[in-house]
């Protein structure tokens, strides 16, 4: 046995056992670490809100205790905390494939690439469009990485109008996987955009008064499917993005974005004529975003002007214009801190609502509410309790209830009016539970980026039986956006995925926010445009080595790193590109050359795919792949790297990240003539469904054996 291993194997000998001489991990350590699951320890949170809603005055919630529920109420005039019936919820939207009128009076649905209205009193349906076929519908929900039958539209606030789009998938590529069975395989083909394709999908704006049944087309060209928001042109209960109805529903103000997100360009649609009035366009060198999560521009027809989110001067903030000329009328928001998301305009007292993160001290990433007048006057944080704040406001606004937390702190929810003040603490969560059961907290830290300037935050797990005099290996979780970060939420969790699970297993677990991800300025978004293949990799090694300056009982001799989807893309990437610091990597459902991956995503962060002239012909494949601005991402060009050990996994029924991501990735290993490990998941999605357990295990036992040199128990079970 190699001597690195002897100190630690030592110390775990109480929980090893000897078998012909071979070193085993004896499955009570698995059991003990599966206690610190997530579905293990929250049932020791108690008093926990699970459910609000707001009656004018009245807010009703739910709380939880284990298994028993709770309904309790508050009147904001009273202040007083009783036991009430919790209010039965409206399903307004009644059938998940319909998407119900305003008034609740009707619903539109697909039927044979058409779109029908529905009448919810009478259930007498007409139908609206006549024209549309097989990948020339409308109302298309295809996104390529997503896809469904519910209708893609937005409803006017009268009830009258809809407007929503037909898709043109003609002449565009499509994806094919097929089932795992006995006898015939069944093929599953759809539509799906790949970076550089000739022929995207283009949709054609339109209106449809839903009782005449007159169509009126936008006088304009095609769109390319694009948002301001997401890689999708529908939020995900179909709701048309980045289109906004004048109040009284004749006008329609929506965003067009081009196919590599550079440009976005606010218009103006008549709904009785169809024309198009141009307003305003901001155009970027890397891609436009309008929110961290969500839209934050509006439009105020009443008023004549517009709220338009930028990060022009390096950081998300508000802006008031014109509607008639576009021009600037004020800044309304400054600083080196972002708007997160505009939750409320109230256009008559001239107020916005809104969250941001980094105005106050401590972590950016906390999630505090602010209001501020339309000139940019009367800025107030309106939650400087210190923490992660989750805002659920009355129907006019007049009051709110805040739930703050943070990764050390469990929930307090406090009732506050509109300007701030606290009326009431109506609940604190209970964890005593917790640390009567051995709950581990997480460890926040911050420490310097690759530039030795900038500040990372992120969060690590330490064995309970941690000793600074022992070594424990390192393990790496890993997302590496670009919309999103490894942690990303630092508010209260009894743990994050297995992290403390992976620690009482013996290792140090680390997870960091890197440069590449949301939430900060916009240069430190934009950190690896171009290059998705950098992965904040840089960043997640340097954030490893600080730490074990001051954790030393951190062995980065020993360091491994996993990651799902996008972080399976990363985690291998850091395994082929620093195989001298990663020394093993498991990596699930990866993305891993976003040639293979839908075009919106790859289109966004990398840019438009184009071929390029470098003086190195050689290439390991049979492929015939041009040498493209695409290549510095694309893992299996790395394979010939591999020194340590690597599991691959994937399904191969995977409708989001297609598998031959991943096999590209082992045909080139193979041809390399490296050895890897790899499990393919029988007729299983992107998140391996009921077989997710045991993809955990094996990625236990794969960690313990190459990085603690130990055998893990044979076949143990996560399900039990």
């Amino acid at each position: 046995m190699n001597t690195k291993y002897i100190s630690l194997v030592f110390l775990l000998s109480l929980f090893i056992s000897c078998n012909n001489s071979n070193l085993e991990i004896d499955a009570s350590v698995y059991e003990k670490a599966a206690k610190h699951l997530p579905q293990n320890l929250n049932k020791f949170v108690t008093n926990n809100i699970v459910s609000q809603k707001w009656d004018n005055d009245v807010l009703y919630f739910k709380t939880k205790n284990d298994t028993v529920f709770k309904s309790l109420s508050i009147d904001v005039n009273q202040l007083e905390i009783k036991e009430s019936e919790f209010p039965v919820s409206d399903n307004s939207r009644r059938n998940y494939l319909e998407y119900t009128s305003p008034d609740g009076k009707k619903s539109i649905y697909i039927k044979n690439f058409n779109l029908w209205v529905k009448d919810l009193i009478t259930n007498k349906s007409k139908q609206l469009t006549f024209n549309g076929y097989k990948d020339y519908g409308y109302g298309t929900n295809n996104a390529g990485w997503i896809k469904n039958d519910r209708p893609v539209l937005k409803w006017s606030p009268d009830s009258k109008t809809i407007t929503t789009f037909r898709q043109d998938a003609l002449g565009v590529g499509e994806m094919y996987l097929a089932t795992t069975n006995v006898g015939h395989p069944k093929l599953e083909k759809w539509k799906y955009t790949l970076p550089g394709d000739e022929k995207i999908f283009e949709i054609e704006r339109i209106f449809i008064n839903v009782n005449s049944g007159k169509i009126t087309s936008f006088k304009m060209g095609r769109d390319f499917q694009r948002s301001t928001t997401t890689d999708h042109i529908a939020d995900w209960d179909g709701t048309l993005l980045d289109a906004n109805f004048s109040k009284d529903g004749k006008k329609l103000a929506f965003i067009s974005s081009t196919r590599d997100h550079k440009e976005a360009h606010l218009q103006i649609a008549d709904i009785r004529t169809g024309n198009i009035k141009s307003v305003y366009k901001e155009i970027t060198e890397t891609y436009y975003e309008s929110g961290v999560s969500g839209e934050n521009w509006r439009v105020f027809f009443d008023t004549n002007e517009f709220l338009w989110y930028s990060e022009k001067n390096n950081w998300g903030h508000l802006y008031l214009h014109d509607l008639e000329t576009g021009n600037l009328k004020n800044r309304i928001t400054s600083g080196n801190w972002l708007v997160r998301d505009v939750l409320h305009v109230d256009e008559i007292s001239r107020e916005i609502f809104f969250t941001a993160g980094g105005k106050e001290e401590g972590n950016p990433y906390h999630v505090y509410l602010y209001k501020v007048n339309f000139d940019g006057s009367g800025l107030t944080c309106l939650t400087p309790e210190e923490g992660t704040h989750t805002i659920n406001p009355s129907n006019n606004w007049n009051y709110f209830t805040t739930t703050y937390s943070s990764t050390e702190n469990p929930p307090i929810t406090l009732l506050k009016n509109r300007d701030g003040k606290t009326l009431k603490e109506i609940n604190r969560v209970d964890i005593s539970e917790l640390f009567n059961n051995n709950w581990q907290k997480a460890i926040e830290f911050s420490v310097k980026a690759r530039d030795n300037e900038t500040d990372l935050y992120g969060i690590m797990h330490l064995p309970s039986f941690y000793n600074e005099k022992e070594k424990y290996p390192v393990l790496n979780y890993i997302y590496p956006g670009p919309q999103a970060g490894s942690v990303r939420n630092y508010s209260f969790s009894t743990t994050r995925r297995d992290f403390q699970s992976l620690a009482e297993l013996g290792f140090v677990v680390v997870a960091v926010d890197a440069m590449g991800t949301p939430g900060r300025s916009k240069s430190f978004h934009d950190a690896y445009y171009g290059n998705m293949g950098d992965n904040g990799l840089p960043d997640n090694i340097k954030t490893i080595k600080d730490l074990s300056k001051k954790y030393k009982g951190m062995d980065i001799e020993r360091v491994g790193i996993w990651g799902h989807s996008g972080g399976g893309f990363a985690s291998t990437r850091a395994i082929l590109e620093y195989p001298d610091f990663y020394d093993v990597a498991v990596s699930s459902a990866g993305n891993h050359d976003n040639r293979n991956y839908e075009a919106d995503w790859g289109e966004k962060w990398q840019g438009l795919l184009e071929n390029i002239k470098i003086e190195d012909n050689e290439r390991s494949n049979d492929y015939d792949f041009n040498k493209t601005n695409y290549d510095n991402q694309a893992n299996q060009l790395l394979a010939k790297n591999l020194k340590g050990k690597l599991l691959l996994a994937h399904g191969n029924l995977d409708n989001n990240v297609p598998p031959y991501n991943t096999l590209l990735v082992v045909d080139e290993l193979i041809k390399a003539n490296k050895d890897f490990d790899l499990i393919i998941f029988p007729n299983k999605r992107h998140g391996f469904g009921d077989q997710n357990n045991y993809f955990t295990r094996r990625k236990w036992d794969y960690f313990v054996k190459n990085l603690k040199g130990l055998e893990p128990p044979k076949n143990f079970s996560l399900d039990n």
